[in-house]
């Protein structure tokens, strides 16, 4: 997989040009803590690394997602701006894949995916169906070649401000994994908008396969 594109990376709150940012600090990447389940989810069984080592398929930058909806979403592959902040698409219909992280069908690492919740223009986007999400629901990840099935296995907030200590949502290390993040309530438009951040991790339940092309 790619490596992580510089000393600091600064990831933007994902509601409006004029939110906050916060800092990823960038030291020596840890495997992500045990993420907590809705209670009476069924347990997520997750691919191995060991087996997704065994796999044939060559990684690939993740275009799509479709979310437990059943609603798809378009993923463009973002990097950092001269500012160091992430330069996720302004339109909301529209995802942004971190280059930095991990892609489809690598053994290792975050594949982090952000998008906008809502726009003052566009209103309400479809990543804003992360704040209900519940365990154990399917997602599925496409790329030019592959698709593969993920499942919710956590729905945590991240308050606003540094990340220096959240660093399993984009470290190349520990379980393949999706991470989608928007943004989330409370808003305070005094304080710069949304306060936290909602973060959704996605276990790979199926190996990558060869996309259908009929």
């Amino acid at each position: 997989m790619s490596g992580l594109v510089a000393l600091v990376v600064l990831l933007v709150v994902l509601d409006s040009p004029t939110a906050p940012r916060r800092a990823l600090a960038e030291t020596a990447p840890r495997r992500p803590p045990a993420a907590s389940s809705d209670a009476g989810a069924a347990p997520v069984r997750p691919v191995t690394p060991a087996r997704r080592l065994a796999s044939l398929a060559v990684p690939e930058a993740p275009l799509s997602v479709r979310l437990p909806s059943g609603r798809l979403v378009e993923i463009r592959p973002v990097s950092t701006r001269a500012d160091g902040t992430l330069d996720v698409p302004e339109d909301i219909t529209r995802a942004g894949w971190w280059r930095g992280g991990a892609r489809l069908g690598d053994p290792f690492g975050s594949m982090l995916v952000a998008a906008h919740i809502d726009s003052r223009t566009q209103g309400l986007g479809p990543f804003a169906e992360l704040l209900t999400v519940r365990s154990d629901l399917r997602l599925s990840v496409t790329s030019r070649q592959l698709r593969q099935d993920f499942a919710v296995r956590s729905r945590r907030l991240v308050p606003q401000g540094s990340l220096a200590n959240e660093r399993w949502l984009f470290a190349p290390t520990g379980r393949p994994r999706l991470t989608l993040v928007t943004c989330a309530p409370p808003y305070d438009r005094s304080r710069g908008g949304y306060q936290n951040l909602a973060v959704v991790t996605a276990l790979p339940v199926t190996e990558p396969v060869k996309r259908s092309r009929s």
